[in-house]
C-alpha cells in the first residue's frame, strides 16, 4: 500500500512540475504539493535537495510520451515497426520460441535463438565470435570491467559513451582520456604511459560515429596505432551498424575480425530490436563467458529478441533500398541545413549547438509544439557549454517533414 501511495505521489509530483512550467519555481511548488499530500520527507530530504539543484540548473529530467514526427529516435532504417519484423516475431511465438530465458547462459537460459544469432552475426560481421548481451550499454561496461587487466592501460576518447567510462571505473586497469579524434594524443598517452613505467596491455577506446557530434573517428589511424604498439583496438559501432558499410556492416568493416579488434553493434538502433553483440576472437569471448560478472550472473536476453536482431542483419542485406532511402533523406536534410546556416556532421545525426541548457530545452520545447519530436541535450551528457539539439533523421520522416523541421527551428532561434 505504502510503495502504491509512493508511485502515485511521484507520478502527481511530475504532472504538476511538467504542467506548471518545468523549472524552479516549478519544482518547489510540486514539491509543496506533494509534502502535503502526505509524502515522508525527512528520510528523502537529500534527494530532493538533489533533484532541486538539477531544476535550478535546468537539468531534471523527466519521461515524456512519443509525441509528434521522429527526430530524435534511433530507428534510423525504420525496421522497429515493420511488418518484417512483426511477422518474424509472430512466427518465432507461433513455433514455440520463449518470451523469457529463464535463467542465465550459463545455466538453462542458453537458447537455441542466441546461438543462431551469434553464429549467422560473425558470418555476417566477418568476426571469429560474437557475444550476445542484453543492451549495448551491458555489452560496453562488461568488456571495460572485465578484459583490461590491472596493470593494464585503456585510453578513451574524450567523448566516448557513459558505458565505456562505467566499465572502465568497475575494472582494474588505468585510464586516461585522448582528444577526441586525436590519433596523436593517443601516441602522446601511450608514450607518457610507456614512460613512466607502464608495462601492460594498452587499450584504444573510441565510437566509429559518435551519438552527439555525428562525426567519425579515425579508424585507420588508430588502427595503425594499435599495430604499432600491440594495442588492442575497441570500437563501438552503435551508430554505424545497419547505415555505413558493405550490408550495413559499420564502419569499421575493413579492420573487424583481426585479433587486436574488438567491434560492439547494437541491435536497439538501425537494426530495429534490442541487445548488442560483441565481435571478437575465441579466445576473448570464452574469457568473457568465464570472467564477466555482467555476463554470467545476469539472466539472459529474450530469444524473442534474438530472433528480431537475427531478422534485422536479414534485412539489411535483402533490403538495401532502406540504406539508400536514408541516405537521400540525409543529403536533403544537409541541404536544408546548409540553407539556414547550420553546420553539417556527414552523417544521420545532426547536433545543432545553442550553448545554455535553458535555451536548447526551450527551443526543443517549441518544436515538440509544433509537432516535431526533438530533444534537448544538456550537460554532462554533453560537455559544458554545448547544450545542443540532437536532430536524428530515420526513414520514420518525410522530406516535406524535414523541411518543416528546419523551418520552424529557424524561427525559433530567430
Amino acid at each position: 500500500m505504502a510503495e502504491s501511495r509512493a508511485s502515485k505521489l511521484e507520478f502527481q509530483f511530475l504532472v504538476d512540475y511538467r504542467q506548471s512550467g518545468s523549472n524552479t519555481a516549478a519544482f518547489m511548488k510540486a514539491m509543496e504539493s506533494l509534502r502535503s499530500a502526505g509524502a515522508p520527507s525527512a528520510a528523502l530530504a537529500r534527494y530532493e535537495s538533489a533533484l532541486h539543484a538539477l531544476a535550478a540548473q535546468n537539468r531534471l529530467r523527466a519521461l515524456r510520451p512519443q509525441t509528434g514526427v521522429d527526430f530524435s529516435s534511433n530507428d534510423y532504417l525504420g525496421l522497429a515497426a515493420s511488418a518484417r519484423m512483426r511477422n518474424a516475431l509472430t512466427t518465432a511465438l507461433a513455433r514455440g520460441t520463449a518470451i523469457g530465458a529463464g535463467g542465465s547462459r550459463l545455466l538453462r537460459g542458453n537458447a537455441p535463438e542466441h546461438e543462431e544469432l551469434e553464429a549467422k552475426a560473425a558470418a555476417f560481421f566477418h568476426a571469429e565470435r560474437t557475444l550476445f548481451f542484453s543492451s549495448g550499454y551491458a555489452a560496453n561496461s562488461a568488456l571495460f570491467a572485465t578484459l583490461p587487466q590491472k596493470d593494464d592501460l585503456v585510453i578513451l576518447d574524450e567523448l566516448i559513451h557513459a558505458s565505456s567510462r562505467e566499465g572502465v571505473r568497475a575494472g582494474r586497469a588505468a585510464s586516461v582520456e585522448s582528444l577526441h579524434n586525436d590519433a596523436a594524443s593517443v601516441e602522446d598517452s601511450i608514450r607518457t604511459w610507456r614512460a613512466a613505467g607502464g608495462l601492460g596491455q594498452i587499450w584504444i577506446a573510441a565510437e566509429s560515429l559518435y551519438s552527439m557530434d555525428g562525426d567519425r573517428a579515425p579508424l585507420s589511424d588508430l588502427m595503425t596505432l594499435a599495430d604499432k604498439h600491440d594495442a588492442f583496438l575497441v570500437i563501438d559501432e552503435a551508430h554505424a551498424t545497419g547505415v555505413f558499410g558493405t550490408d550495413g556492416r559499420g564502419l569499421a568493416e575493413n579492420i573487424e575480425g583481426r585479433d587486436n579488434v574488438i567491434v560492439l553493434h547494437t541491435c536497439g538502433k538501425a537494426l530495429g530490436s534490442a541487445g548488442a553483440l560483441l565481435s571478437l576472437p575465441l579466445s576473448l569471448r570464452d574469457f568473457l563467458v568465464n570472467r564477466c560478472r555482467a555476463f554470467i550472473f545476469s539472466t539472459a536476453p529474450s530469444p524473442l529478441m534474438a530472433v528480431a536482431a537475427l531478422e534485422g542483419l536479414a534485412i539489411l542485406k535483402d533490403e538495401p533500398q532502406r540504406r539508400e532511402a536514408l541516405s537521400s533523406l540525409v543529403a536533403y536534410a544537409g541541404h536544408q541545413a546548409k540553407g539556414h546556416a547550420l553546420p553539417v556532421s556527414g552523417s544521420q545525426i545532426f547536433p545543432v549547438i545553442i550553448g545554455d541548457d535553458l535555451g536548447a530545452m526551450q527551443i526543443a520545447s517549441g518544436l515538440r509544439e509544433r509537432g516535431f519530436d526533438v530533444r534537448g541535450v544538456r550537460p554532462p551528457t554533453v560537455p559544458k557549454g554545448t547544450a545542443r539539439l540532437r536532430i536524428s533523421i530515420t526513414l520514420n520522416v518525410t522530406e516535406a517533414a524535414i523541411a518543416g523541421l528546419f523551418d520552424a527551428l529557424a524561427e525559433l532561434r530567430a
